[in-house]
């Protein structure tokens, strides 16, 4: 899943949410929730990975040329979008393989 995709679906689900709290007489409640929310995906999403997460990098290094280009721009500390974009990259080209 692409994070298009997701952004669409988070977007929705935000307008959803915020009808819901016009419903119910309680916007800023529920602006405040989703501004909570938003902050706490995005500073997931940015933060670094486990000391893990770099043995993985170490075992995929060095096979395809695309997913290495991916960890070089990434490089000195990947965070969890940038390890879920090497992932892919390494998974599409283990099947192109």
């Amino acid at each position: 899943m692409s994070l298009t995709i997701v952004l669409i679906i988070a977007l929705i689900l935000s307008l959803g949410f915020h009808f819901i709290g016009v419903y119910v007489n309680s916007k800023k409640i529920v602006w405040t929730m989703l501004a909570i929310l938003w902050a706490g995906s995005i500073n997931i999403a940015l933060s670094e990975i486990k000391p893990k997460g770099y043995e993985d990098i170490q075992e995929i290094k060095g096979k395809y040329l695309e997913t290495d280009k991916l960890i070089e721009e990434s490089m000195p500390e990947i965070s969890v979008y940038e390890m879920l974009r090497i992932k892919k990259s390494f998974n599409e080209a283990e099947k192109k393989k």
